[in-house]
C-alpha cells in the first residue's frame, strides 16, 4: 500500500492524539540521541539536507517516537496494535526537483537495524513533483505485509533483483519493487529503475523527481519496538 507525508493527507481522518505511553517508549531509544526527538504526530525537523517525519497517518493507530542524532542517523520507537492497515511511515526525506532525463545519477546507501517481530516493511519512497506517481523500493519486509496492484515478474535493477507490481490507490499510480530477499545495509542505484520504468515499459513519462523518501511503513508492532536508520544517505547529480 502507498504511504503518505504530512501534507499529503486529510489529518482529521487520521490516528487520535499519541498516548502518555509514547513518552515513555522514547526510553528505548540510543541515549545518545540528543539532537532531536518528539512524540508528535505529525512531527517534524530538517537536519543535514534531510527532513525527518513522524508521519502516523494511519487510522488505528497507537504510541510511536521518533529521534535523531543527524539527518542521516535517526530511529522510532513504536507501539501500535496487532491490526491490518498500515499506521505510520516515519522517514527521511531527500528533495531531488529534477527530470529523470536530467539526472546523472540518483543513488542512495542504507544500513538499519530492524526488528524480527511486528509487520511493516523498511522501503524508500520516491514521488514526482505532481504526485502522479509513486515508486515504492522495498529493501526488506516482517509479517502479513504486501504491496499493491498485480504482479509484473522479476527483474534486475540497480544492484538489487525485485519482484515488481503495479498498481493504483485511488490517488496516484503505485510502483513496487519488493526485493527478493531482505537486506538490512546496501546501495541501490536509483536512476536505472526509474528509466527502466520510463523506457522500457513507458508506464510513465519524463517526470521531475520531487522526494526521495526512505523510512519504514509500520503495520503493527505490539508492545513497542525499535527501528533504527544507522545510515542513510541520498546522492544525485
Amino acid at each position: 500500500m502507498a504511504s503518505r507525508t504530512p501534507s499529503r493527507v486529510t489529518k482529521a481522518l487520521l490516528a487520535p492524539a499519541l498516548a502518555l505511553g509514547a513518552t515513555i517508549g522514547l526510553a528505548s531509544a540510543p541515549a545518545s540521541a540528543a539532537v532531536w526527538n518528539t512524540c508528535d504526530q505529525w512531527g517534524q525537523t530538517n537536519l543535514n539536507g534531510y527532513t525527518l517525519y513522524n508521519n502516523i497517518w494511519g487510522g488505528g493507530a497507537g504510541s510511536q517516537c521518533i529521534w535523531a542524532n543527524s539527518g542521516t542517523n535517526w530511529g522510532i520507537w513504536a507501539n501500535h496494535p496487532n491490526t491490518g492497515g498500515i499506521k505510520s511511515y516515519p522517514n527521511q526525506t531527500k528533495a531531488i526537483n529534477k527530470s529523470i532525463t536530467s539526472l546523472g545519477s540518483l543513488s542512495s546507501s542504507y544500513n538499519v537495524s530492524v526488528p524480527s517481530s511486528g509487520a511493516y516493511n523498511t522501503s524508500y519512497d520516491i514521488w514526482d513533483t505532481d504526485h502522479d506517481y509513486e515508486i515504492m523500493l522495498w529493501v526488506n519486509k516482517t509479517g502479513p505485509v504486501g504491496p499493491l496492484g498485480s504482479s509484473q515478474g522479476t527483474v534486475s535493477l540497480g544492484g538489487h533483483s525485485w519482484n515488481v507490481f503495479k498498481g493504483t490507490n485511488g490517488s496516484n499510480e503505485v510502483f513496487s519493487f519488493i526485493r527478493t530477499s531482505n537486506s538490512s545495509s546496501g546501495t541501490v542505484n536509483i536512476l536505472p529503475i526509474l528509466k527502466w520504468i520510463k523506457d522500457t515499459k513507458k508506464w510513465m513519462g519524463n517526470e521531475t523527481i520531487g522526494d526521495v523518501q526512505f523510512g519504514y511503513e509500520v503495520t503493527s508492532s505490539s508492545g513497542g519496538l525499535n527501528f533504527t536508520t544507522n545510515n542513510l544517505t541520498v546522492s544525485s547529480s
